[in-house]
């Protein structure tokens, strides 16, 4: 029941999101109709009238909203003029490319972050280690403090134009033709750039929670007496200390993967991925207002859907949240 009971809040957000993003859009200046119209190169007012008629942009804003969220719900999202195209078929051909992107991002942003993260909060209660969580501290201050699309320029500069060691743009070689795992392999090359540049600065936030976190656990009762009972030192780390500590990380995982999807745009950007974040760009460069919505709609699922998911893993990390939620 609680599942159920967060599903259907879940549905209740993402449904208010998409009234909110459908206005947003609609007022925004400029004229739709008179947009395609001038693109077209006709500035005939009966023209501009037809593709009023023919985008239902004639109708008034609630019977607009109203037969939005009736193709909203049968998937039929609208028609893409730039690109001519279905935007439902456009979105879906596109998602898969974010979503590897977003996962390989996210896997190098966590465990990374959770492992330097615990090497720096033990080198500081090591004590004769401090010149290591100082260097780890610093490393992941500047990471947070760098621009992602800076860093995204830095690393095409060093590692394509200078070392020339990885591909810069795009997601496959252009023309290469590769099947099987040299298409894979391929793939994996123009992957790296954009992961560490989107996940590099998550892991940062990562290390210095991880550290912060073991830091605080350290100290509690728990532990110190697991140390005055002669435990391994490895053993009150990474079974007492680390897996405490890893809760509160959780938490911040689901929102991560939500802000994610909002720096793939500018990381897409950068590096020519043919994703969904790339394309909600260029679809507000062209005033495609039927995929921006689209776009939005999407984006807006999948950070519902990341949150209702992490909601439902705390529960099953922490035992106490899960008796909550079952009483």
């Amino acid at each position: 029941m609680p599942a159920l009971s967060r599903a259907a809040k879940a549905l209740g957000l993402i449904l208010s999101v998409v009234v909110v993003n459908f206005f947003l859009i609609r007022f925004a200046p400029g004229d739709p109709a008179s947009i395609m119209a001038g693109e077209a190169g006709a500035s005939d007012p009966q023209f501009v009238d037809t593709l009023r008629k023919q985008f239902g942009l004639d109708q008034s804003l609630l019977h607009q909203l109203l037969i939005y969220l009736k193709g909203v719900v049968q998937f039929d999202w609208g028609y893409s003029y730039r690109m001519q195209v279905s935007v439902f078929d456009l979105i879906t051909s596109r998602l898969p490319a974010t979503l590897l992107l977003m996962g390989c991002a996210f896997l190098f942003s966590i465990i990374l972050g959770i492992l330097f993260g615990a090497l720096a909060a033990t080198a500081k209660q090591h004590g004769s280690r401090d010149w290591l969580d100082s260097l780890i501290v610093g490393v992941s201050l500047l990471l947070y403090a760098t621009p992602l699309f800076w860093l995204s320029l830095l690393a095409i500069l060093l590692f394509s134009v200078q070392l020339d060691w990885l591909p810069a743009f795009g997601m496959e070689t252009v023309g290469a033709g590769f099947t099987g795992l040299a298409r894979v392999k391929d793939i994996a090359q123009h992957l790296v750039l954009p992961t560490i540049s989107l996940g590099s600065f998550y892991m940062a936030m990562y290390v210095r929670l991880t550290r912060a976190s073991m830091l605080d656990v350290g100290n509690m009762d728990f532990v110190k007496t697991a140390r005055a009972k002669g435990a391994l030192a490895n053993r009150v780390i990474y079974r007492h200390i680390l897996r405490n500590a890893l809760l509160p990380i959780v938490t911040f995982s689901g929102m991560q993967l939500g802000q994610m999807a909002g720096g793939a745009v500018l990381t897409e950007t950068v590096f020519g991925w043919p994703g969904i974040g790339r394309l909600m760009f260029d679809a507000l460069l062209q005033r495609d207002y039927q995929l921006l919505l689209g776009v939005f709609l999407v984006t807006s699922t999948m950070v519902v859907v990341f949150n209702l998911l992490t909601d439902l893993f705390y529960a099953v990390v922490d035992p106490r949240i899960g008796f909550e939620a079952r009483s």
